[in-house]
Formats: C-alpha cells, sequence, structure tokens
C-alpha cells in the first residue's frame, strides 16, 4: 500500500537537470501529512530489529525524513551535509559523480566510535553519495547499521554499490 501512495504522490519532470533524465520530485509527497506519517511508520517496521544508534541524513533531501524518523525511534539525527556547511571541527569525503566530484562532511563529533549508523537519503540513484557516506562514517569509527530511501532507481544500480557495505537496505518504493 506504502508503495502505491508514493508512486502515485511522486511526479516525474522530464529533462531535469538534463535532457533525457526523469526527474522523481519527491515534494508532492511533502504536502501530504498522512502520507508523510505512513513513510516513516513504513521505516520504523522495516527496521525493527536493527540497532541504530543514530540516523545520518544525506543533505538535502534525506533530512525531510532522517530527522522525523531519528525523532520517531529516539535516536539523534546526524547530518551529512555539503561541504562548507558546518560550523564545528568536521571531516571531509572526496567522492566521484558522473560530472565531477563533490565532497561530504561530519561534524567530529556527530557520534561516537562503534555506533550503529543508520544512512538515510530520499532516493537511490547511483548509490555514490551514500556510499561515500558509509565511507565517511567507518572512517570515523561508525558502523554502518544499514540503509534507507524513499525511492530507489534500480536501473542505475546503486543498490549493488551499497550492498557490500551493509545489506540492511530499505527501499520503500523502487522504480
Amino acid at each position: 500500500m506504502i508503495v502505491q501512495q508514493i508512486k502515485q504522490a511522486i511526479r516525474d519532470i522530464p529533462d531535469f537537470p538534463k535532457p533525457g533524465i526523469i526527474f522523481k520530485d519527491i515534494t508532492p509527497i511533502l504536502k501530504d501529512p498522512q502520507l508523510c506519517i505512513n513513510i516513516v511508520d513504513a521505516f520504523a517496521e522495516q527496521l525493527k530489529g536493527i540497532r541504530i544508534d543514530a540516523i545520518a541524513g544525506i543533505e538535502s533531501r534525506g533530512f525531510l525524513f532522517g530527522l522525523t524518523l531519528a525523532t520517531k525511534l529516539g535516536v539523534p539525527f546526524v547530518p551529512v551535509r555539503k561541504a562548507g556547511k558546518l560550523p564545528f571541527t568536521i571531516k571531509q569525503k572526496a567522492y566521484k559523480l558522473e560530472y565531477g566530484t563533490a565532497t561530504i562532511e561530519l561534524h567530529t563529533d556527530a557520534f561516537e566510535p562503534g555506533q550503529h549508523i543508520l544512512i538515510h537519503d530520499d532516493l537511490l540513484a547511483t548509490g555514490g553519495t551514500a556510499l561515500a557516506a558509509s565511507e565517511l562514517i567507518q572512517e570515523m569509527g561508525g558502523i554502518v547499521a544499514g540503509f534507507c530511501f524513499v525511492v530507489g532507481l534500480g536501473f542505475l544500480n546503486g543498490m549493488e554499490r551499497i550492498a557490500p557495505v551493509c545489506d540492511r537496505v530499505v527501499v520503500l518504493a523502487g522504480y
């Protein structure tokens, strides 16, 4: 049921951000408070039995459900930010994109070594950002508890890239 609710709410934007791409716009989901509650409840249900000490949400759309899920589970929320956005002592990770590179960062006191961190983002595409976040968390002594995404684009093989890190991956609606 949640899969159909999500797919009905998502808006396809053709040729964005460039020709040939069909962008999956999740913003219509945010207009439906009950659907947002259902999404968080679905994540919580599918993550039962997994040790989660904190949730790391990837900027920026990973903040939307990541914070709500962390609150529901009673664990801290850790923002994974783009370079230059965090004001305290940070650790960074540069990674490759399809066209260029990007850098993400975490506060050095975001979590304690040995804690189990769930990585959340709105969408799993090629898996590059999620993989970089997992590497950064591991470099800081964290243990990747799993990954969760509202939407997954299976044809871009992101699951194959992140599976070696942790086989606990929750994707609510796949394409």
